[in-house]
């Protein structure tokens, strides 16, 4: 199995990654094809692909913040089971995440990831790929140790129709594990770039945000 780094629309294993991401995700989380060429040509977002006898079978998006000194990851898709995708996109993300935080002089702070909640959706079946199953992936996540941030989290739809989707929870795993709360000032400040793409966000995303403003601290909790 190989890792390999999509940088452009025109890569064939782009077309079949797209693919994947429209048989695994509802249409709210999937973006235009044609929408990708500038995250694609971003030297700052990483998409890479797990390929495997010439098929795309996973991939993960995932981003490094200098600034704070944390990471982002915006999806991990698994397209089959018994191949141990999920383990290989996970160690192989870290690594490079530790490398760019190196590079920046530091040691990882941790990082951030978003995860359907299906205690409160049940709705989300991700294509009927069972490594793809809200409980699955919840348990994946805590296994990795994610912790889910203490307050309710809304996702402003990438279709950037203003609406909101619910039943999701915003994490953070730290490199650190006795770490048990972070800034919301880093959290706002994350958010408010992380979601700068989306001119139209529902009001109830920054009623969110002035909700965390006036905290200084958001607990971690477990996932």
């Amino acid at each position: 199995m190989e890792y390999i780094r999509i940088t452009n629309l025109h890569d064939p294993l782009f077309k079949k990654m797209h693919t994947l991401l429209g048989e695994v995700f509802p249409p709210e989380e999937v973006l235009e094809f044609n929408l990708w060429k500038e995250p694609l040509e971003d030297p700052s977002i990483h998409v890479y692909v797990a390929e495997h006898d010439g098929e795309v079978v996973g991939a993960t998006e995932y981003r490094y913040y200098p600034q704070w000194n944390i990471a982002m990851t915006d999806f991990t898709i698994i397209g089959q089971p018994g191949l141990a995708i999920g383990r290989f996109l996970a160690e192989k993300r870290q690594e490079d995440l530790h490398r760019l935080a190196e590079e920046n002089g530091k040691v990882l702070y941790g990082g951030f990831a978003e995860i359907y909640n299906p205690y409160l959706r049940e709705d989300v079946e991700f294509g009927g790929v069972i490594p793809m199953n809200p409980y699955v992936r919840r348990e994946v996540l805590s296994h990795l140790g994610y912790k889910r941030l203490d307050f309710p989290y809304i996702h402003p739809s990438w279709k950037n129709d203003g609406e909101p989707v619910l039943g999701l929870d915003f994490c953070f795993m730290p490199t650190d594990n006795r770490i048990t709360e972070i800034s919301t000032d880093i959290v706002v400040d994350f958010l408010m770039d992380y979601y700068s793409v989306l001119s139209n966000k529902p009001k109830m995303w920054f009623e969110m945000l002035d909700f965390l403003k006036a905290q200084k601290k958001v607990k971690l909790l477990p996932l």
